[in-house]
């Protein structure tokens, strides 16, 4: 097997930039990164867009980053519908990233499929794992939240700031702690958590 198909399929594989392949690939999208994060305008949406289908490997509608985002190779990073990432979002995207739609991310999050071995030895001669993470539909991650290698979170779930995600989350529960654990199932009562304004005094009334 090739060292990226070592990656592919799980398996330790060289990190390091002796696989000219991979190495190409890291730069190259790296400096769309760094244009997207310095280099553009605050104004200039459509350069913004541009670059973003230049990076991100499958993106849906409505999808729309603020500056700063990096990754590692950004065609790994499938993203859905309507999604919304606040300042400072890092992708170390080694292994598949699977994003749904309606997904809200909050600043400085941090999702990173990469690992290495526990073992001095071996983590000493660059070798590391990267296992994929995948967001359902309809999750709202908190600021600083980290979300590590092979977790998946299911749908209509929320990750409390500053959470770090070790293990996988299931459908509809709010989940916060390091490491995160759920705290409650999400209820009908949550909609009336948060004031309305009066039809009356709503925007076109």
């Amino acid at each position: 097997m090739t060292n990226k198909e070592l990656r592919d399929h799980g398996y330790l594989y060289d990190a390091t930039d002796k696989d000219p392949q991979m190495a190409k690939e890291r730069v190259d999208v790296k400096a769309l990164c760094f244009e997207f994060s310095t280099q553009v305008p605050w104004n200039d949406n459509e350069r913004r867009k541009e670059l973003l289908s230049k990076i991100i490997g499958k993106a849906g509608k409505n999808v729309f980053i603020l500056p700063s985002f990096y990754c590692d190779y950004g065609y790994n990073i499938e993203v859905g519908d309507n999604f919304f990432a606040n300042h400072n979002l890092v992708i170390l995207d080694g292994a598949k990233v699977k994003i749904g739609n309606n997904v809200f991310f909050a600043n400085n999050i941090t999702l990173t499929t990469a690992g290495h071995p526990i073992d001095a030895q071996m983590r000493n001669t660059g070798i590391e794992y990267a296992y994929p993470i995948t967001i359902g539909n309809d999750v709202w991650v908190g600021a600083n939240v980290t979300i590590l290698p092979g977790v998946t979170i299911g749908s209509n779930v929320v990750i409390g700031a500053g959470s770090v995600v070790t293990r996988d989350i299931p459908d509809g529960v709010v989940a916060v702690g390091n490491p995160c654990r759920v705290m409650r199932k999400i209820t009908p009562e949550d909609k009336l958590k948060y004031q309305v304004p009066p039809k009356c005094c709503q925007q076109g009334n």
